[in-house]
């Protein structure tokens, strides 16, 4: 070991390492003998490609010239779907559907240009496919339709509307009888806040029942259960727990104080599977950490029960149909897998691993579980220490630590293992990834603590964080900065500005004009800042208010700012007013284009450029030469 300053620690982990060995993994399905996932490829430019293994074979990819992603609600969801042999997918940027036959070879099922089609579902007996078609005919009144399409020809028009009139729709999912059902919701709502779940006929889809939902429900992601009841997930109790319609009554199947589902940024398929018996294979937030397991009737006063899979991992989502699952599980040490699971048999196969270099144990800083009091009640994050065996700081010096504040806001940061953590912290930096108040996994209270208070409940947890590593003796006062992307950007910026607590800042893709967003956004999200702030436009001045490029009066320290110039959730002119404002105030700022990127970077180029440039960024600022990068 030897005496090295904190932030200056050699690294096994160079920045290219961060894309060279690193495949995104979603979900997966099982289909007969067939094992079907997409995967995404940074060194690709981030292209999203359709892989399937037959009875344990090699892996095949399906597409090897086309991108499997759709961009429904601009973050896309339910790209894909497979059953009895056929696949149907949509391919990036073209937004056309395609299908692939038992045969192979494929043909188009679906122009794209001004449609784009997600949630798809897959029924070859009824020759049909289920999807949510998304009309940019007119691109300032987007629209929405439920729809079907035929399996056996193109369909030039986009399909047989079966639903229209809401804002939004998601889940289709069709009983063996011709019983369709769907989630729906209207502006300003978003589906973790307000949903209805409907019933209806698919040869009537006029003649639709309301079964769940309302102004204070979410009410998501429907499944048809052997005995012809619905399944689906309601938030009502305080969490999304399962919940049991029989055609005439609903009622909850247990009592849980875990999420079962996450919120839906994207309208993938369920994240649940119904078994052959009726009971249910589930995964769940059980104090943040992931589990899996079967719930199932035999509790008292008629609950179910939860029996738990112990799988050794602290993150996991489940996808697929019947007791052969394909789940993604995170593990604290090691990189996440992809797993075929038979939660019946008990078979356990490996599928893929999203990265294929593991780093030594001793190496490796595993999250720590942090809380403190606020207010309103506990918040709760995850520390990452530096780690490195062959690394000490010399005596009496404190680490640099980067508090991280996710995206969404409504969303959740997990404790699995991820490389782009460990390049901080194998040099001696320390990350604190707070859920803030607002965060998902908590309960709906948890979610509804930012109601009216986004970019003061966040800041007040972020800067409260960060002052809880100080007490502890874990960080440097001096040498604490906060990073974040998108909605974590603009917690990030309102941090630098409302608060004293951070040396330094660097945005991703983030908001410094809240008035600019909810004016510039597009329609999924059109509607969020009105629960966030206030309604719009009558709290405009609320927005002002709150937005950090309206008070650089309060800025003292230096920023770096990195976006994306095809961005169609945060404009690019929030990026570049927010660095022209700091500049003009003759603070340092670093404005960072990657001309390709949109929300999120995807290339491998932008991932390693970012990497260097915040490690650099933040040499500067807090005194120390990093090794390498």
């Amino acid at each position: 070991m030897r005496i090295t300053p904190y932030g200056a620690w050699p690294s096994p982990i160079a920045a290219t390492d961060l894309t060279a060995t690193v495949v995104g993994l979603d979900r997966g399905v099982v289909d007969g003998n067939r094992v079907l996932w997409t995967e995404a490829h940074p060194e690709q430019g981030g292209r999203v490609s359709l892989w399937a293994s037959d009875a344990g074979g090699e892996p095949v990819e399906l597409t090897p010239d086309h991108n499997v992603r759709n961009a429904i609600n601009e973050y896309g969801g339910g790209a894909w779907a497979a059953a009895q042999g056929h696949v149907v997918y949509s391919t990036a940027p073209s937004g056309e559907l395609y299908v692939r036959g038992p045969r192979g070879g494929r043909r188009l099922l679906a122009p794209g240009g001004e449609h784009r089609y997600g949630c798809l579902v897959l029924l070859p007996h009824r020759r049909m496919v289920l999807a949510v078609r998304e009309d940019h005919t007119d691109d300032d009144v987007v629209t929405q339709s439920l729809v079907r399409l035929d399996l056996d020809t193109m369909n030039p028009d986009g399909g047989t509307v079966l639903a229209t009139g809401a804002d939004f729709y998601a889940s289709p999912a069709l009983r063996s009888d011709g019983m369709l059902a769907w989630v729906e919701w209207r502006l300003p709502g978003m589906p973790w806040d307000a949903t209805r779940l409907m019933v209806a006929p698919l040869d009537s889809p006029e003649q639709a029942t309301q079964v769940a939902g309302g102004p204070q429900e979410s009410a998501v992601f429907p499944a048809w259960a052997p005995d012809g009841s619905l399944i689906y997930l309601s938030d009502a109790p305080g969490h999304w727990n399962f919940h049991h319609w029989d055609g005439r009554t609903t009622r909850r199947l247990h009592r849980h104080a875990w999420d079962f589902c996450g919120p839906m940024w994207v309208p993938d398929p369920a994240p649940y599977t119904v078994l052959a018996d009726g009971r249910i294979g589930c995964s769940w937030l059980e104090n943040g950490i992931g589990r899996l397991g079967i719930l199932g009737p035999g509790g008292p006063a008629g609950d179910w029960l939860l029996e738990p899979i112990e799988t050794g991992a602290v993150s996991c989502r489940l996808s697929g149909t019947g007791a052969r699952v394909v789940a993604l599980l995170g593990y604290a040490q090691r990189p996440a897998e992809l797993h075929l699971l038979d939660l019946v048999g008990g078979f356990d196969r490996l599928l893929r691993r999203t990265a294929s270099r593991v780093l030594p144990e001793a190496l490796v800083s595993r999250a720590q579980p942090l809380q403190w009091d606020s207010p309103d009640g506990p918040v709760h994050a995850w520390y990452y220490p530096p780690t490195n065996p062959d690394c000490y700081a010399p005596p009496g010096e404190l680490p640099p630590v980067q508090v991280w504040s996710h995206g969404g806001p409504t969303d959740f940061s997990d404790a699995a293992f991820a490389l782009r953590t460990q390049f901080w912290t194998t040099r001696g930096i320390g990350i604190l990834d707070v859920n803030y108040s607002g965060s998902s996994g908590y309960g709906r209270a948890y979610r509804q603590r930012l109601n009216g208070r986004w970019g003061i409940v966040d800041v007040r947890d972020c800067a409260d964080g960060a002052r809880a590593l100080v007490e502890a003796g874990l960080a440097d006062p001096a040498r604490l900065s906060i990073r974040g992307g998108s909605a974590g950007g603009y917690t990030t910026l309102a941090a630098l500005t409302f608060t004293d607590v951070f040396a330094a800042g660097i945005s991703l893709y983030g908001i410094g004009d809240l008035e600019a967003l909810t004016t510039g956004t597009h329609k999924f999200e059109s509607g969020y800042t009105d629960g966030l702030v206030a309604p719009w436009p009558e709290g405009r001045e609320t927005y002002r208010e709150r937005s950090p490029i309206n008070h650089l009066d309060l800025l003292s320290c230096p920023m770096l700012i990195l976006q994306g110039r095809l961005d169609k959730v945060v404009p690019p002119s929030q990026a570049e007013a927010m660095a022209a404002a700091v500049r003009a105030k003759g603070l340092p700022v670093e404005l960072v284009w990657f001309d390709l990127e949109g929300h999120g970077f995807r290339r491998a180029e932008s991932i390693i450029a970012t990497a260097r440039a915040a490690l650099a960024f933040l040499g500067r600022v807090h005194g120390f030469v990093p090794a390498s990068a």
